[in-house]
C-alpha cells in the first residue's frame, strides 16, 4: 500500500479543509439569502456546467476510461481555499468566493459520489470497478464535511484561539496542497510524464472552457463584472488534493497512485503554468 495514499494524502485533505473551516462565520452562509442570483450562478456553474463541459472534451480527446473517470471526479470536487487565495489576490469578490467554496466544499458530499457513479457506468462498462457508493459518500464526507465543521465549530467556541490559529492553519494547509500535487507527481514521474502531452492539452482546455463559460454565463444573467469573474475563478478551479484522494481509493488493494489519480496530478501543473497567471494578468488590467 503507497504510504503517501494511505497517510499523508488523507491528513493533508483534512487538514485543509479544517483550515477553511476556521475561516468560516455565519456570516459566510447568510449571504446565500442576501446575494442569491450570484450564488445560485455559482452553484450551476460548479454543479451542473462544469461536469457538462468536461464530460464534452472527454468526448472530442477520446480519452480512455481511466482517464475520463479521473477528470469527472476532478470536475465534481469544489475549489477549496485555493479559489480564495487567487480571488484575494486578483481583488475581487472574496466574500461571495468564501461563500461558494463552503457551500460546495460541503454539497460535495452528495455530489462527488453521484457524478462518481455516473462515470465509471458511463466510461468503464463491464469492467466498471468494485466500489460502493456509500463509501464514497462516506469518504467525502469525512474529507470534507467533518473537518469544515469541526474548524467551523472551533471557531464558534473558542474566537481567540481560533484568531491566532488560523494564520498559522491557512499557510500549513497551502503547503500541504502544493505538496501533495508535487508529492503525487515526484513519485510517480514516469506514469505523468507518459500521459503529459495528451492530458495536458485536455486539462488546458477544460480550465479555459469552465472559466470562459463561467464569467459569460455569470454576466449574460445580469451578475456584476466582479462578481462575475469570482463565479469564473470557483468553476475554473478545483481541489487536486481531493480529487487525488477520492481517485486513490477506486484502485484495487487498497488507497494508491492509479490510472484514475493522474488527470488530478497533471491538474495542478498545468493550472498553476496557465490559469494563475492568466487570471493574475487580468486583475492587473483591470
Amino acid at each position: 500500500m503507497d504510504i503517501f495514499f494511505a497517510s499523508l494524502l488523507p491528513l493533508a485533505v483534512v487538514v485543509i479543509m479544517f483550515s477553511l473551516g476556521l475561516g468560516l462565520t455565519p456570516n459566510d452562509f447568510r449571504r446565500i439569502i442576501e446575494r442569491p442570483r450570484a450564488f445560485c450562478l455559482g452553484a450551476v456553474n460548479q454543479i451542473i456546467l462544469l461536469p457538462l463541459i468536461a464530460y464534452g472534451i472527454i468526448m472530442i480527446f477520446g480519452f480512455t476510461a481511466e482517464t475520463a473517470v479521473g477528470i469527472m471526479i476532478l470536475a465534481a470536487c469544489p475549489g477549496g481555499a485555493v479559489s480564495n487565495i487567487v480571488t484575494r489576490l486578483a481583488r475581487w469578490d472574496v466574500a461571495l468566493s468564501v461563500t461558494l467554496t463552503a457551500s460546495f466544499s460541503l454539497t460535495c458530499v452528495l455530489t462527488i459520489p453521484f457524478i462518481l457513479d455516473f462515470a465509471v457506468f458511463r466510461f468503464m462498462g463491464s469492467a466498471t470497478p468494485d466500489f460502493d457508493i456509500a463509501a464514497t459518500a462516506i469518504t467525502a464526507f469525512l474529507y470534507t464535511a467533518l473537518p469544515i465543521a469541526l474548524g467551523l465549530s472551533l471557531r464558534s467556541l473558542a474566537p481567540e484561539v481560533t484568531a491566532a490559529l488560523a494564520p498559522l492553519m491557512f499557510k500549513i494547509a497551502m503547503v500541504l496542497f502544493f505538496g501533495v500535487i508535487a508529492g503525487a507527481i515526484l513519485s510517480n514521474w514516469q506514469i505523468v510524464a507518459d500521459n503529459f502531452a495528451s492530458l495536458g492539452l485536455g486539462l488546458l482546455t477544460l480550465i479555459g472552457a469552465v472559466s470562459v463559460a463561467g464569467y459569460v454565463v455569470s454576466r449574460g444573467l445580469k451578475t456584476t463584472s466582479c462578481e462575475a469573474k469570482t463565479i469564473a475563478i470557483e468553476t475554473g478551479v478545483q481541489n487536486g488534493a481531493l480529487a487525488l484522494a477520492i481517485a486513490g481509493v477506486l484502485g484495487t488493494g487498497g488507497a494508491a497512485f492509479n490510472a484514475y489519480s493522474v488527470p488530478a496530478a497533471l491538474y495542478g501543473v498545468v493550472w498553476l503554468g496557465s490559469a494563475l497567471p492568466a487570471f493574475l494578468l487580468l486583475s492587473r488590467g483591470k
